[in-house]
């Protein structure tokens, strides 16, 4: 008897430490895999000219539009991800459906709800019995469902492989967002092409048109004129199975199977709800309110506290009991202005996600960048050390240049909005705002993922010494040090008039 307690302790001991090195298993698993997967793509980045790139494909719903770029093109070949642009309209709702790959999508305007079903989780919203809602009989079972996520313009959502969601609009303008789906994560083992699985409707698949022309360019048109009259149907995954497993499987008549399985449904994907969609969720009290509105004193804090959770090497010290997989957080906002981590009032504003204030982005290993450029400000010439980086254009225009290792101009014009841009892992890149702005989100390809910048004051030139910058160089030591500190900026750079007037008389001469 005495012993029991050692015992119990002893066996507990054991059981974490397992849990530890499963974690650590898996962690190192992933790695490997994505080491492999990098392999694999070398030969897909061999890419001189890079292209600032408009959608291929627009496919109308119901009640919205999907657009999305062609993943054949070399750019998203050489990332390893398609990328997709939903319009939903007001009181629209995106049917149920899940993907192969994660998603990171980020909102470019209007508001709505997010419902993402974790497989295994509790139904943790439910209507009291005494309260039940108009639309239900008296002693009809109570809606209960997983928990609902209110967002708005400027957030970033996180959605693991495999798992469902739906989207709806509840607001009072048009629901924009865009989502970034990573073909070549390692969660993703079937291959290099997006695949949407559909629980509802008649939808049509975004991708599937340009999958099967093979990465021919120009731009497609919607694939609903070209199978009318045609056996070819794309429905959703009930339509598979027999009528007769699914009658049993949800003890439902014929007639319920025949809806489930979408006959006689052409809304496509994005479906108008009658009326308004009726949840159980909580209002946007005063207090929620308060939470997006917090300081950004208080935003710091929590991100410390979250730091402090990482041990040496970058990994955390949990013991999988921090954050349960039915509780995690998948949203945060890059677009509040109070949210910068780099900041420069004269140039403009920087916000990073990733897997510190994100955790669910270490599994993902995906992270994302929201800048905003003010009047002609540089975003100094810089690399991404560790992720490819897909640049969407979200307002105003900008100059580009991108340059490869051998120092040649990959890319080098103007990018406007609605534009994807992708820049390849360690390829050189700089960007100056026009006169009108310029403001951008970019998708990376890791969940930490860092730039290594050319010029400003945390610059790989600041930190060299001046003897070898003079000799690397051939200038003296007083033209290095110029080098050296003339900017004590970081990141953000204001652009002098000279230097424009030098530009505009080069580009005139060019053109001359």
């Amino acid at each position: 008897m005495a012993n029991r307690p050692a015992l119990l302790t002893l066996s507990l001991c054991f059981f974490l430490l397992l849990q530890g090195s499963l974690a650590t298993s898996t962690s190192r698993s992933r790695s490997r895999s994505r080491s492999q997967e990098s392999l694999r793509q070398q030969n897909e980045c061999q890419i001189d000219r890079l292209e600032a790139r408009e959608p291929d494909c627009r496919v109308q719903a119901e009640a919205g539009l999907i657009e999305s770029w062609n993943p054949n093109h070399e750019q998203f070949q050489c990332a390893g991800v398609a990328v997709v642009r939903y319009t939903i309209e007001q009181n629209g709702l995106h049917l149920p459906s899940y993907t192969n790959t994660p998603q990171l999508v980020y909102v470019v305007k209007g508001r709505g709800i997010l419902g993402i079903t974790f497989p295994g989780c509790a139904e943790t919203f439910e209507e009291s019995q005494r309260g039940q809602g108009q639309g239900q009989s008296q002693g009809s079972q109570p809606d209960r469902h997983q928990k609902l996520r209110h967002f708005r313009e400027g957030d970033i959502l996180a959605i693991p492989a495999g798992v469902a969601y739906w989207s709806y609009n509840s607001g009072d303008q048009q629901l924009v967002f865009v989502s970034l789906l990573d073909t070549s994560n390692v969660n993703n083992q079937l291959d290099d092409n997006p695949r949407r699985f559909y629980l509802a409707g008649n939808p049509e698949d975004e991708f599937e048109q340009l999958r099967r022309e093979g990465g021919r360019e120009g731009r497609l048109e919607s694939r609903r004129e070209q199978r009318e009259g045609s056996s070819e149907n794309y429905r959703n995954i009930f339509k598979g199975f027999n009528s007769r497993y699914l009658e049993e499987a949800f003890n439902v008549d014929s007639e319920t199977v025949k809806r489930l399985q979408g006959q006689n449904d052409d809304r496509n994907s994005i479906i108008r709800v009658k009326g308004r969609l009726d949840l159980v969720s909580p209002l946007r009290s005063s207090q929620e309110q308060q939470r997006e509105e917090r300081s950004e004193e208080e935003r710091q804090r929590e991100r410390e506290q979250e730091q402090r959770r990482y041990s040496r090497g970058g990994r955390y010290e949990d013991n999988g009991l921090e954050e349960t997989f039915c509780s995690m957080r998948i949203r945060a906002n890059i677009g509040d202005p109070s949210r910068a981590d780099v900041f420069t009032p004269q140039a403009g504003r920087i916000s990073t996600v990733n897997s510190f204030n994100l955790p669910i982005l270490r599994f993902l290993q995906l992270s994302a960048e929201r800048g905003v450029l003010y009047k002609n400000a540089i975003y100094t010439p810089h690399w991404n050390v560790n992720a490819h980086s897909v640049m969407y254009v979200l307002r105003g225009r900008a100059r580009v240049q991108v340059v490869n290792h051998m120092g040649q101009k990959s890319f080098d014009g103007e990018v406007t909005q609605g534009q994807i841009l992708t820049v390849p892992q360690n390829h050189a890149v700089v960007k100056q705002a026009s006169s009108e702005g310029f403001e951008w989100v970019s998708f990376k390809t890791n969940d930490n993922a860092w730039i290594s910048p050319l010029a400003g004051r945390t610059s790989v030139i600041r930190a060299l010494p001046e003897a070898v910058l003079a000799n690397a160089f051939q200038i003296s030591r007083d033209q290095a040090r110029n080098l050296k500190y003339n900017r004590e900026e970081t990141f953000l750079l204001t652009s002098s008039s000279s230097s424009r007037r030098d530009e505009d008389r080069s580009e005139r001469r060019a053109t001359a």
